[in-house]
């Protein structure tokens, strides 16, 4: 058998002709008023959507989208050399783990979900970590801590990647694991050019990482200069441990001892046993219906219920006969993502321990009802949830944004589709390296709430509330149409309904409708807006009491979705991926 290691002309010159479009930095401009013009520095488009920066990638054998090129060109030889969809997805995942380090890793969590070509099944697996035993309220308020840190090792809990990609293989991969992880970790030993984007990244979310973390990644107060090699040997061992060893070799070997040792010393709550004992779940997706599909998103913990939500609250308005990003369509969105964050903000917790309502979060009837509270002339600045008491519900806004993550979208000959996405939430997780195993600590700890009684208050052995939702698309009749995700943690279901409506709304291709100017509404009022959308919808948006951020140019703020979409009377499969971030999509 083949290696994936092995060189692919085609791939250099598929990948060469997406390199089109480059990520720009953020650029702020607030309106300071009704009245004043938003500030612009260049012609806004007057199309529905900006010329495409990157082609509509087609094939008719099989597609990849990843968070990187690397990782990308990493997937599709894994295709070429007759693996499947998870063969493939389970080699970008170890890719990205070194090359997106600061967003990724096996220190990190993962959530996928998979669609079997050839019996039509879908099934998800929750690859999210949990607490430790030592996690209770008692514990924080004896430290006189009152809110669960963003950084450190009190937001730290127990990684759940491996497991998935482990699991992930026994259930649905054809390949041999190591093989699957030989170029992750042949980055990591050799090393791999450091990009533009990767070096700013170092430089703007370094400032949480220890020593070890700032020697590997900001050497001399300073990332490592473009196009130099970023090596982490330490890390490729630890891959191999995996690569060999499985889920033994790191929640029960070496790596949970020495991973456990650390994090005691650094004052974290778990401990070798919390490791030892964590497995991953194979659970039932949710699904809903909109625009005569089938949406099958990642059940609680995840904010995948919010995602049909919002869906659901959608289809109650006449969205397509408004224009596509006029003034009032997306003053309808964004209210809509107010009235489902709350509910979100209020419920969504660890189903197997706290008790979260899901029938009623989405009873078609009780979604009719909450769409029709929007006022169409004014910005709701705060939201109530649709029921409970509304004293543990979080104002929105409270909970870190952070939006560092990576998506994984493989299509096979056979027709398999995986939608996976990984994380370590915040830039850097929990800013801890461990120099003895070369592992980022991520922080997805930090989203437990301390508030007494509320479902996600943290608890020993739970898993923490989860922005990651990766998502697919069924035609009616149950065949496969499209994969979609998308970095951006609270972003990710805003860009994600976007992104679709664009499609099956408003008939743009897959590219098209994840290169169209998007909004990201925050906390209360707030809301960023890229500067594409026409200067008219930005002053009658900033009328009804929008607090707008209009930012300049292509930037992560927005995420970073990938694609990829089946038509059933061709086969043709088209990826996408978005010059927002370092994503890229090829297709055979």
């Amino acid at each position: 058998m083949a290696t994936i290691t092995s060189k692919c002309t085609l791939l250099i010159s598929c990948i060469a002709i997406l390199g089109l479009a480059a990520c720009s930095e953020p650029q702020l401009t607030p309106l300071a008023n009704s009245e004043a013009a938003p500030v612009v520095t260049e012609s806004l488009p007057t199309t529905l959507y900006a010329p495409q920066n990157r082609p509509d990638v087609r094939g008719q054998i099989g597609a990849v989208s990843a968070g990187h090129p690397l990782a990308a060109q990493t997937g599709m030889r894994v295709l070429q050399n007759g693996g499947n969809a998870t063969d493939a997805v389970i080699a970008m995942a170890g890719v990205l783990a070194v090359v997106r380090p600061h967003m990724n890793g096996i220190g990190g969590d993962a959530f996928g979900i998979f669609y079997d070509g050839e019996t039509g099944e879908v099934t998800a697996l929750n690859a999210s970590g949990r607490s430790g035993a030592l996690a209770t309220p008692e514990f924080f308020a004896a430290a006189s801590i009152d809110r669960v840190p963003g950084v450190g090792p009190l937001s730290v809990s127990v990684p759940g990647a491996v497991a998935g990609w482990v699991d992930a293989h026994e259930r649905y991969g054809s390949m041999d694991f190591a093989d699957l992880l030989s170029t992750g970790i042949d980055y990591a030993r050799n090393g791999f050019a450091v990009s533009t984007r990767l070096a700013q990244d170092f430089d703007e979310q370094g400032a949480n990482l220890n020593q070890a973390g700032l020697d590997l990644y900001l050497p001399n107060a300073a990332p490592p200069p473009v196009g130099s090699l970023l090596r982490n040997p330490e890390l490729a061992g630890s891959l191999e441990i995996v690569a060999s060893e499985g889920k033994a070799g790191f929640y029960q070997g070496s790596i949970a001892q020495q991973l456990s040792a650390f994090i005691t010393e650094q004052g974290g709550y778990l401990r070798q046993e919390d490791f030892a004992t964590h497995t991953s779940n194979w659970v039932e997706p949710l699904r809903g219906d909109y625009l005569d599909h089938s949406f099958v998103v990642m059940p609680p913990n995840t904010q995948g219920i919010t995602q049909l939500a919002l869906f659901e609250m959608a289809s109650s308005h006449d969205l397509a006969v408004m224009e596509q990003n006029s003034a009032d369509y997306l003053h309808t969105l964004i209210e809509l993502k107010k009235l489902a964050f709350a509910d979100r903000d209020r419920w969504v917790a660890d189903p197997e321990i706290a008790n979260v309502p899901t029938q009623q979060l989405l009873d078609a009837d009780y979604l009719q009802q909450r769409s029709q509270l929007i006022d169409m002339r004014v910005a709701a600045s705060e939201v109530a949830p649709g029921f409970g008491d509304e004293i543990f519900a979080e104002p929105n806004g409270s909970r870190s944004d952070a939006g560092d993550t990576v998506y994984i979208t493989a299509v096979d000959q056979w027709g398999n589709a995986v939608s996976w996405i990984q994380s370590n939430f915040a830039g850097f997780g929990s800013g801890l390296l461990d120099e003895a195993t070369g592992i980022l600590l991520h922080n997805r700890g930090a989203l437990f709430t301390l508030e007494t009684g509320h479902p996600n208050q943290v608890a020993p052995g739970k898993r923490p509330y989860h922005t990651l939702s990766p998502m697919m698309a069924l035609y009616p009749d149950g065949e496969f149409a499209f994969t979609l995700g998308t970095p951006g943690g609270d972003s990710q279901t805003q860009t994600i309904i976007q992104i679709t409506q664009n499609m099956l709304m408003f008939g743009m291709t897959p590219q098209q409708a994840i290169e169209a100017p998007r909004f990201r509404s925050l906390g209360g009022a707030r809301l960023s807006i890229e500067n594409r959308v026409a200067e008219n919808v930005l002053l009658d948006l900033q009328s009804r009491g929008h607090e707008l951020n209009i930012i300049k140019g292509w930037t992560a703020t927005f995420g970073g979705a990938q694609m990829i979409h089946h038509e059933p009377a061709t086969g043709v499969l088209t990826a996408a991926a978005d010059p927002r971030r370092e994503a890229y999509a090829i297709a055979y």
